[in-house]
């Protein structure tokens, strides 16, 4: 037996996330109309004034005017803020004894009192008082419920701020009410700062709803993801949301309802997989370390056991070894328990638990094959930049080496050949660009050591992936990717029903998910404008039904077009990658968001991107690049960013955003750096590099210092060190050229506001690449938004933290990008 667990050759991606639409606050607050007499146009709070009055929120005094620079009174703040709520009649006036039922403070004042917004102090409220700062703080955080997004706020005069106000003066600040540095707490609140800062309050949350699709509906966890056909074919296990977590769930093929069989709280579950008709197995993090941890469920939600429970122990499956009985099924897995550097392959019993070193890693090994039995036969070994394969003829003998390749090719085994030659067992699959630029699907002859046919190669892009028939023992087809994935048919027979299920999706962006060789296949098609949906194909009838939406509140027409675009870098690379406009907007002069991916050794793909399509909800073109050292473009393309971090692949990143504003779609002036990983490292480089190029950056998970990035890597990175300096540099060797294109220390080059994220336990960028860049920036007196947040780690994967971070991200590039003047 053999179940599908193996992975793409290119990585599986999946997106989901967020997207909203927002008109610019210039707009809302509207016209350059006078209020008041005395609140002239030019005046630094006009238009927010106008737009409170015409709001009804705010009124003048006795005489016909604003005063906007008089000392504003704690009755007329409470005036304001329950207009601001429109909240109802108290059920008493009675509150405080200093505010008669005559009082024309007296309804807002106890009616703010029964929400717990004013509590005054001994019975008094004094109206008549004026309003400090830090109890200005106080009065908007409970009004309007500003609540704690991870922001490590920086406030020099924090120390003066009285103990009841001071998580309320950091709430502001998190929540982008106030960047003073010095807050300056027990300082008197003028009319016109109340309305600034009720101003920006209301409208920072009314941002992230207005447009046709809210950030809310966006932010929503798929209603179904990640839908697996059991063996036999009668039951899905699939993905749903419960306590804004995704869990698993079982549901009878023909119905609608699904029933709920695991219940995480704290963790989303991530992979699962069908062990037998009644048994699955399924991953799940911890806290973002990346130290899966794979458990065993029962159809019926009974026998939920962590089978891997260990600390600090990294566990993936990789095969599974049938037996007569359900519980004496083997487990394949690996997991450096042993040692924190090594990946060893386990057995575990599914009934039992038992677990068994199966394998030993000699040290070297970084990628583990089975054959179509699951024994473990064929094995990658890094030796400093190069590789090796090793291979045994059974798992009785130890493994040999039987080829060594270069540091610049790549070899993978990605499966042993099913054939009835009497040399069957001595062929396998790879995927190879030894001796060429693109990466082929070739067979491999383990005797002989040599590669004895090129399946198929693509003369402008490597291999992704391939389709593989168990039944016909044969490949079906090959996956390869340019602008979009495009499928070379290897079998006439299975074309033709792909072509079939083309004509009846209008679509030809699906998948199949499990085996080919099934009576009814599932199915999941996608586009770049939606999650996604799944579908059930009977081959016999030539019969499709649709049995879910990933996201069926999501409406396909009021999002963006994803377009393929390229262009030729400064030294004639050329460089491709996707654009993608706001809908219905011309394409001149946009506000515009370069979105670097990360990896580096990786690319972006066309599809459906919630990320993207928030951004040009937003307003923004988004740009995405697949610059020097992504993957898919063969061998020099890929070895061309070798030891260029910061260099010439920044320059494609930058030549990307010229080429854009020399064609008119980018306005120069509101061009703004986000990336997560490598992508933020590249934030960082641009920001610190082309000072002048940027209005903002925000880099997520981004390492911000070369060297200490090298010395601070996961354990189990540790085996592939020389290929990581390869790529990056020798902290050695490398050094003066590692220090120059470090932004940390070039933080003094860094003109335009900064934004930054991080993970508290992420294992791949350490906490302290933040931490130490936004030192830096403090030291130079520059405040920098700091989020940091617990329990996650290389991004952030709870619901409530998503949601924290892209507000965030809404409202600072909007702040520093979208709303500046545009250029003439």
């Amino acid at each position: 037996m053999k179940i599908f667990i193996r992975k793409g050759i290119a990585a599986l991606l999946a997106a989901v996330w967020i997207a909203a639409v927002v008109v610019p606050i210039s707009a809302q607050a509207g016209s350059n109309a006078v209020a008041y007499e005395d609140v002239p146009a030019d005046y630094y709070a006009s238009q927010e004034i106008t737009w409170l009055k015409q709001k009804g929120i705010i009124q003048a005094e006795e005489d016909g005017n604003f005063h906007p620079d008089d000392a504003v009174t704690r009755g007329d703040a409470a005036v304001w803020l329950g207009k601001a709520l429109k909240v109802q009649k108290p059920k008493s006036l009675h509150g405080f004894t200093d505010v008669p039922e005559a009082s024309p403070y007296a309804e807002a004042v106890n009616a703010l009192k029964e929400r717990n917004i004013v509590q005054g102090d001994g019975g008094l409220y004094q109206p008549e008082s004026f309003l400090t700062r830090e109890q200005m703080a106080s009065l908007l955080v409970r009004a309007f419920q500003l609540k704690d997004n991870g922001i490590q706020a920086w406030i020099k005069d924090e120390g003066s701020i009285a103990k009841p106000h001071h998580e309320d003066v950091i709430r502001l600040k998190q929540n982008f009410i106030t960047e003073q540095l010095t807050f300056m707490p027990q300082d008197r609140v003028t009319r016109a700062q109340l309305v600034l800062f009720i101003y920006r309050t209301i409208t920072a949350q009314e941002e992230t709803s207005q447009g046709a699709v809210s950030l809310d509906d966006l932010l929503k966890l798929p209603d179904k993801a990640a839908l697996r056909l059991s063996p036999d074919g009668t039951t899905l296990a699939l993905l749903q949301p419960w306590e804004n977590r995704m869990n698993l769930f079982i549901q009878k093929v023909g119905e609608t309802q699904s029933t709920r069989i695991t219940s995480s709280k704290d963790e989303n579950i991530q992979k699962l997989y069908w062990i037998t008709d009644k048994v699955l197995v399924y991953s799940v993090d911890n806290g973002g370390t990346e130290n899966t941890h794979i458990h065993v469920v029962h159809v019926d939600g009974t026998g939920d056991k962590d089978l891997t429970p260990y600390t600090n122990v990294k566990a993936d499956l990789l095969d599974v070894r049938p037996a007569q009985k359900e519980e004496d099924f083997e487990l394949l897995v690996t997991m450096n328990k042993r040692d924190p550097k090594a990946m060893d392959v386990y057995r575990i019993k599914l009934g039992s638990g038992d677990t068994t070193l199966h394998v030993q890693n000699p040290g070297n090994v970084n990628y583990w094959q089975t054959d179509n039995w699951g024994r473990v036969r064929a094995a990658i070994a890094v030796e400093g930049e190069k590789t090796s394969l090793l291979y045994r003829q059974d798992e009785n003998k130890d493994f040999e080496k039987i080829a060594s390749f270069d540091a610049n090719d790549t070899f993978i085994p990605v499966m042993f050949t099913y054939n009835p030659a009497a040399n069957a067992i001595d062929q396998l699959y790879a995927a190879s660009n030894v001796g060429r630029d693109k990466v082929a699907l070739v067979t491999y002859d383990l005797s002989t050591k040599k590669e004895t046919e090129v399946i198929y190669v693509n003369d402008e892009v490597d291999i992704s992936n391939f389709i593989y028939s168990y039944k016909k023992r044969s490949i079906l087809a090959v996956s390869y990717e340019t602008d979009d994935v495009h499928l070379k048919y290897l079998d006439k027979e299975f074309e033709m029903m792909s072509r079939q299920i083309d004509d009846k999706l209008q679509n030809t962006h699906w998948g199949i998910i499990g085996s080919p060789d099934k009576d009814v296949l599932l199915l999941h098609a996608g586009g770049d404008k939606s999650y996604g949906s799944y579908y059930l194909y009977d081959r016999k009838m030539e019969k499709l039904d649709k049995i879910a939406d990933s996201n069926p509140n999501l409406d396909e027409k009021k999002l963006a077009d994803m377009k393929p675009i390229s262009f030729k870098s400064r030294d004639g690379l050329t460089i491709h990658g996707y654009l993608t406009l706001p809908k219905g907007a011309a394409a001149t002069k946009l506000p515009l968001v370069v979105n670097p991916h990360g990896g580096p050794r990786a690319r972006d793909s066309w599809g459906y991107s919630s990320e993207v399509q928030l951004l040009a909800s937003q307003g923004y073109a988004v740009l995405q690049l697949n610059f020097r050292g992504s993957t898919g473009y063969g061998k020099a393309f890929l070895h061309a960013g070798d030891k260029q971090w910061g260099q010439a692949m920044q320059n494609d990143i930058t030549d990307g955003v010229r080429w854009l504003i020399e064609r008119g779609t980018a306005d120069p002036e509101r061009v703004a750096i986000y990336g997560a990983s490598y992508g933020g490292y590249a934030t960082l480089a641009g920001m610190a590099f082309t000072p002048d190029l940027y209005a903002a950056g925000v880099d997520y998970v981004g390492p911000s210092s070369l060297l200490t990035f090298l010395d601070s890597m996961p354990p189990y990175w540790e085996i592939g060190r020389s290929q990581m300096y390869q790529q990056v540099g020798d902290p050695v060797k490398d050094k003066k050229m590692l220090q120059a294109y470090s932004p940390l220390l070039h933080a003094d080059q860094i003109k335009a506001p900064l934004m930054i994220a991080q993970g508290v336990n992420d294992p791949r960028v350490k906490k302290t690449e933040s931490d130490q860049m936004v030192a830096a920036l403090r030291k130079l007196d520059v405040d920098v938004p700091y989020m940091l947040k617990m329990s996650e780690g290389h991004g952030y994967a709870k619901l409530e933290n998503e949601r924290d971070f892209y507000q965030a991200l809404i409202h600072f590039l909007n702040k520093n990008v979208k709303n500046k003047k545009k250029a003439s």
